[in-house]
């Protein structure tokens, strides 16, 4: 949400430089690799990474941009991880390579591992990236990787070549072992978490690939694995098979059925509505006398900010307990209520951007969560800062990744900005990264007000929200009410800094549209504005509307999902 709070930003990156690591030397000459490329999927025209592995499982394969054929890879980065992608092949010993390759993005590397590296930064074009190498004298593998640089935003690559002889005339048929004890280890409605134990290889073991019947879902380099995207209260039969750099795939594991849960019409089974009350601005009112108005139970509470260390204040200067807040939230909590904070917002200094890591992010949140024993948070990312920051979401979604699973129960929940369509460009990237990171985020909240609504702020309303289910249906393989059911509104009452006009009539539209869509939150900005003051204009303390005292927040009640 917006607020009128102005402090400024700080984040700098730090940038490091890489060295060229040389291989051991020959001990006779090397002979010379005969030009024909050996990797495996080195356009990634296939649609999937397959044998490509990559870290934290932040890579995929997209359609654009690429830089010949039809997909390239793409490589997530954040803050702790720099999203490398490798190939494991089999090469001759004592034999010169040459590799090369196609990258986009801020300080993209190709290399080998254990040898030779190179690098570029070309974030709006690809570039060419291209070395040699020479195996030892012994060596029968090697692992080809490209990677971003931590914090410096999602990579493209394309078109990677190894050119020289495969190993021993690719003599490795020996596939590896199965896996065994594939067993569930967690569930949701819509998501099933799995893990086994490692499967043995003469050469080594590159990749663990999960199946449900003869579809392959997803391929991992580790023993664990997290399948998203799944239909409510419906039985699926997993196995795993494990692939090693020739190729050779194992038999398969022992199979593993697994029921989702039901999850109320394929979502998290959350339904909130929470009006924003800030005690910062506006001449707040007393909660309580707005709960016993209009029976409204919950709140969410603005702005938890970074008062500087990334430690969390409510607008970055009121301390997280003896205060304006803290009575606030006594208030809510005596009358039966609750409160879902809000991190973020429009300006000040924020922890998103601030905090130095995914983890101490996470640490931050996770004192608000203790202060008031939290059943849900609101991530609010706005601005150039965090919204616009592709790094940024990658650390907001992972901090979040973490506190869900160290707090069970909790809820998360993101807001954004939105078009009349559905999300931006930011608001995709934002989506897609919570996807490739596996944050499972309980609720998208977009916030359809300053976005060119015009006359039509109910037509406009139902437009972006419809844009944003198609989002969420192509990115997590949803059907339509699981994901409505991961969907939040949350408007702006009365007149919008552009004018655009929501009065009580069309906020009952809205509010009965999303309960005839079963979506999961309502909120609008601010309670503190719930009052008439018609002709009033844009202010903190009314909605600059004809309306009855906390009428939006009556209508806000009648939310059910």
């Amino acid at each position: 949400m917006r607020n009128s709070l102005g402090r400024s930003r700080r984040r700098l990156l730090a940038l490091l430089a890489s060295a060229a690591l040389a291989l051991g030397g020959a001990i006779t000459l090397p002979g010379t690799a005969h030009a024909a490329d050996i990797l495996t999927n080195p356009g990634f025209e296939s649609g999937d990474l397959s044998p490509w592995t990559c870290t934290g499982n932040l890579g995929s394969v997209v359609s654009s941009p690429a830089h010949s054929g039809a997909k390239a890879l793409r490589g997530a980065v954040t803050p702790s991880d720099n999203a490398q992608c490798g190939q494991t092949v089999t090469v001759q010993p004592d034999t010169t390579y040459t590799l090369s390759g196609w990258v986009r993005g801020s300080h993209v590397y190709l290399g080998v591992n254990g040898g030779a590296s190179t690098w570029t930064t070309s974030p709006s074009e690809y570039s060419r990236l291209g070395l040699s190498f020479t195996t030892g004298a012994s060596q029968t593998s090697a692992t080809i990787y490209v990677h971003g640089w931590y914090a410096q935003g999602t990579y493209y690559a394309d078109d990677i070549s190894l050119d020289g002889p495969g190993g021993g005339g690719g003599s490795d048929t020996r596939a590896p072992t199965a896996p065994s004890g594939l067993t569930s280890t967690g569930k949701t409605s819509s998501s099933v978490s799995l893990k086994w134990n490692a499967a043995t290889d003469d050469v080594g073991v590159t990749a663990y690939d999960l199946y449900s019947g003869d579809n392959r879902l997803l391929s991992v380099s580790g023993t664990s694995a997290t399948v998203e995207g799944l239909p409510p209260n419906t039985s699926h039969t997993f196995t795993v098979r494990a692939r090693d750099a020739a190729g050779n795939t194992s038999p398969a594991s022992n199979a593993v059925s697994v029921t989702t849960d039901a999850g109320g019409g394929g979502g998290t089974g959350f339904k909130q509505a929470a009006p924003y009350l800030y005690e910062g601005w506006g001449d707040p009112p007393s909660p309580a006398t707005v709960m016993s108005a209009t029976g409204v139970k919950w709140f969410t509470m603005a702005f938890v900010l970074d008062s500087g260390g990334c430690t969390p204040a409510w607008d970055g200067s009121r301390a997280l307990t003896g205060g304006v807040d803290q009575a606030a939230i006594d208030q809510v909590h005596s009358a039966g209520g609750d409160i879902v904070p809000s991190f973020g917002g429009w300006q000040g200094s924020k922890l998103g951007a601030n905090c130095s890591s995914a983890s101490a992010l996470a640490g931050a949140i996770q004192k608000v969560i203790d202060a008031y024993g939290l059943k849900a948070v609101d991530m609010d990312i706005e601005n150039t800062d965090e919204f616009e920051n592709e790094a940024v979401q990658a650390k907001i979604l992972t901090a979040l990744k973490t506190v869900k699973a160290n707090n069970p129960g909790l809820k998360t929940i993101v807001t954004f900005g939105t078009s009349t369509t559905g999300p931006t460009y930011y608001g995709n990237r934002l989506i897609e990264q919570a996807q490739s990171l596996g944050a499972n985020v309980d609720v998208f909240t977009i916030m359809p007000f300053d976005f060119g609504g015009g006359s039509d702020m109910y037509g406009n309303t139902v437009k972006a929200t419809e844009g944003l289910k198609n989002k969420l249906k192509s990115t997590f393989g949803w059907d339509d009410a699981t994901a409505y059911a991961h969907i939040g509104i949350s408007g702006m009452n009365g007149l919008s800094d552009q004018q655009e006009t929501t009065t009580p009539a069309i906020w009952t539209q809205i509010r009965d549209w999303a309960n005839s869509h079963h979506i999961a939150r309502l909120a609008f900005w601010a309670v503190n504005r719930d009052r008439p003051c018609a002709g009033g204009g844009v202010v903190s303390n009314c909605s600059g509307i004809s309306q009855n005292n906390w009428q939006f927040s009556s209508i806000t009640a009648g939310f059910t999902g």
